[in-house]
């Protein structure tokens, strides 16, 4: 079993940037993703990052404004996100993938935490 707990959302304006963390306890040798699921949407992929943190996946909306990094000694992944927009606004979830594919459909992904609110002001 994998619990997953996530931390730092918030409310900033347009240009700011948030760092977001999510702690594992359990088992911890899984790929780890990052989603996120505005209102009234879908839950899309942000981001992946594998065991060892030596493969990464972007989604193409957040390539170059966001980094996936994870210290393994803490059990933590963290959502570095930088120049944040409106439509960056959502409840962000971290998910593990025991599979290390680093796809970015939600249903490989074997646990989940509870999610952390973001949302950015114009």
């Amino acid at each position: 079993q994998v619990q997953l707990v996530e931390s730092g959302g918030g409310l900033v304006q347009t240009g700011d940037s948030l760092r977001l963390a999510c702690a594992a306890s359990g088992r911890a040798f899984y790929a780890m993703g990052w989603f996120r699921q505005a209102p009234g949407k879908e839950r899309e992929f942000v981001a992946a990052i594998s065991w060892t943190g030596g493969r990464t996946r972007y989604a193409d909306s957040v390539k170059g404004r966001f980094t996936i990094s994870r210290d393994n000694a803490k059990n933590t992944v963290y959502l570095q996100m930088n120049s944040l927009k409106p439509e960056d606004t959502a409840v962000y979830f971290c998910a593990a993938d025991p599979s290390e594919r680093l796809l970015p459909i939600p249903a490989v992904y074997d646990y989940w935490g509870q999610g952390t609110q973001v949302t950015v002001s114009s």
